[in-house]
């Protein structure tokens, strides 16, 4: 099945990394990913594989080791105008990627990085909400300043729990697809979070592969069990094992 994405949905991550061939033994070794062969047209840039289908992106052409997260638009560059008319900053202009789509990157108004995806023929990554995929985008950042930034950029409208020191959901109509959580003014940015089956064995298994450990295994009510690991490239990721209904 061929998945589709309505505008203001995150669609993709990518992993940029300037070790690419350490970056792909880590998570290939992590969470059984395999990946394509770099494309010599697109700058070696690697898919990331699950299954045979595809959870992210592996760019060897990045100038630090960190998980980026990009947003389906029907319009690259329309969003490039809404990013500047509302103190956001464009890093790279809208540009086709071949016949696979177009893409843009930008700064919110606080510093964090991410992306928007206007799909061709690669709408976006097949495999997610599932082990060993993307299943949660999330902003480290003065959450109050980020509101009315992706309000206007994407529609999202914010949502305020009572969780721990305060949490932020964002919402495309009535559909949760991201979140905000705690206050990182100084190194703003988007944290990446994939699904797995056993927090705890992922956790050992990272920290066994060289990652390190931001935040241990920890119970969120209603949430799960989740930890917070740096790769040894240095790129920020999170686990999530979902909490399980009671029968």
């Amino acid at each position: 099945m061929t998945m589709t994405y309505a505008a203001g949905t995150p669609s993709w991550v990518e992993l940029s990394t300037t070790d690419p061939e350490g970056s792909y033994g880590f998570y290939s070794e992590l969470f059984g990913w395999t990946a394509t062969e770099g494309r010599e047209e697109f700058g070696g840039y690697r898919t990331f594989l699950d299954d045979g289908r595809s959870v992210g992106g592996l760019n060897p052409m990045g100038q630090a080791t960190v998980w980026n997260t990009y947003v389906a638009t029907d319009d690259a560059d329309a969003s490039a105008e809404k990013v500047s008319a509302n103190g956001g900053s464009v890093m790279a202009p809208p540009m086709d990627v071949g016949d696979l789509g177009r893409m843009a990157v930008f700064t919110d108004p606080a510093g964090a990085v991410f992306g928007v995806w206007q799909a061709g023929e690669m709408p976006g990554a097949e495999k997610v909400n599932e082990p060993y995929s993307c299943c949660w985008n999330e902003l480290h950042s003065d959450r109050e300043a980020a509101k009315p930034f992706y309000e206007a950029v994407f529609g999202w409208r914010a949502e305020d729990m009572d969780m721990g020191d305060g949490y932020t959901v964002f919402n495309l109509g009535d559909r949760p697809i991201g979140g905000a959580g705690g206050r990182d003014e100084e190194s703003p940015h988007w944290l990446v979070w994939f699904s797995v089956v056993d927090a705890d064995e992922s956790a050992a298994k990272a920290k066994e592969l060289g990652a390190t450990e931001v935040m241990g295994p920890t119970d969120v009510p209603t949430v799960g069990r989740l930890a917070v690991f740096s790769d040894p490239q240095g790129a920020r990721f999170g686990i999530l094992q979902g909490e399980t209904p009671d029968e």
